[in-house]
């Protein structure tokens, strides 16, 4: 009988792992099949064939300003907003002299300071060597989304649009009290006073406050130097708007924050005309930068459910890698 039992055993484990190898295989020629979509795609989209020599390019601001983590997990590929990438295509678009200008296409709440600071460090260059930059802004392009239209010769919205929000946002969690009730006690031993400032485990010193405050402040400070340059405003006028309020497309146009009321078309329509240009080449950089989301569907159901089904897993893969607190040019989180 135990003969038996083993060789039922034996080939249980020798059919379970034929299955398995068969599994395997269909799931990386599903896999390679996915990753090759990519690889034959080029990271330029061209939306509107003409002149190869006289082009704009179209840059898509999608969701959050930010970078991803470095090990964003499979379905990340999916996100909207690819910082890296987009930091790429401005480069080649600076040194590339057919690009004679480029659109912004902007839909995003804001992001983090330091992304949102880049992305319009080249821009500055793109228009330094003599590039036009218009901005369309869609449903929202607010705080880091609007830091990013900042140097734009021109700035689009729609009635709808929410723009404005300048300001800076840097929060921190305090659990101190939720520890004490469960008699949790956190032992920290750092080289210095403020090593651990901002821990989530005790609340933050009055010495604490006020240097975050201050940090705050100045990233304050250059947010609204940024729009007094690029909308040619005293920072007078500009910190009387930047309370941190959003403001609709028509109010952002009264105050000086936008310059025309217009979508996506009406702009890219004007920027030809600004070039003047028969028949430019419009291209973009969307499916590589922005758009992969486009290809979600060809994921495997599998893969999805191992990262979409299990939400406690999720809680602590987002707990394992929180990286404290951030400095943010964000309106919502």
């Amino acid at each position: 009988m135990k003969r038996v039992i083993a060789l039922i055993a034996a080939i249980a484990l020798l059919i379970s792992g034929v299955v398995m190898s068969v599994f395997n295989v269909f799931q990386k020629e599903q896999l390679d099949d996915f990753f090759s979509s990519f690889s034959d795609q080029s990271p330029v989209t061209v939306l509107e064939e003409g002149d190869a020599n006289n082009q704009i390019a179209v840059i898509n601001i999608e969701g959050v300003i930010q970078s991803a983590p470095e090990s964003s997990g499979f379905l990340n590929l999916a996100a909207g907003y690819n910082h890296q990438l987009t930091i790429e295509a401005l480069k080649e678009i600076i040194e590339d002299d057919s690009v004679k200008a480029i659109l912004l296409d902007v839909n995003s709440p804001g992001g983090g300071v330091y992304e949102s600071a880049e992305v319009h460090k080249y821009l500055k260059e793109a228009k330094d060597k003599g590039k036009k930059i218009y901005s369309s802004m869609g449903t929202m392009a607010a705080s880091g989304g609007y830091y990013v239209s900042a140097p734009a010769d021109k700035i689009y919205a729609s009635n709808e649009t929410l723009t404005g929000s300048i300001g800076v946002i840097m929060q921190s969690i305090d659990y101190s009290e939720l520890a004490e009730k469960y008699g949790v006690k956190f032992n920290t031993y750092t080289s210095g006073d403020m090593k651990d400032m901002l821990s989530p485990s005790k609340k933050p010193s009055k010495e604490e406050k006020e240097y975050v405050q201050h940090m705050v402040d100045s990233m304050f400070s250059d947010f609204v130097k940024v729009v007094s340059e690029g909308r040619d405003m005293s920072e007078k006028e500009v910190r009387k708007l930047a309370d941190g309020r959003v403001y609709l497309g028509n109010d952002a146009l009264e105050n000086g924050l936008v310059d025309e009321i217009g979508y996506y078309d009406d702009a890219l329509n004007d920027l030809k005309k600004e070039i003047d240009v028969d028949n430019p080449q419009v291209y973009t950089y969307g499916q590589d930068l922005n758009s992969l989301s486009k290809f979600r569907f060809k994921a495997p159901n599998m893969v999805q459910k191992l990262f979409t089904d299990n939400e406690a897993l999720i809680v602590e893969n987002l707990l394992n890698k929180r990286q404290g607190p951030k400095p943010m040019y964000l309106y919502e989180e």
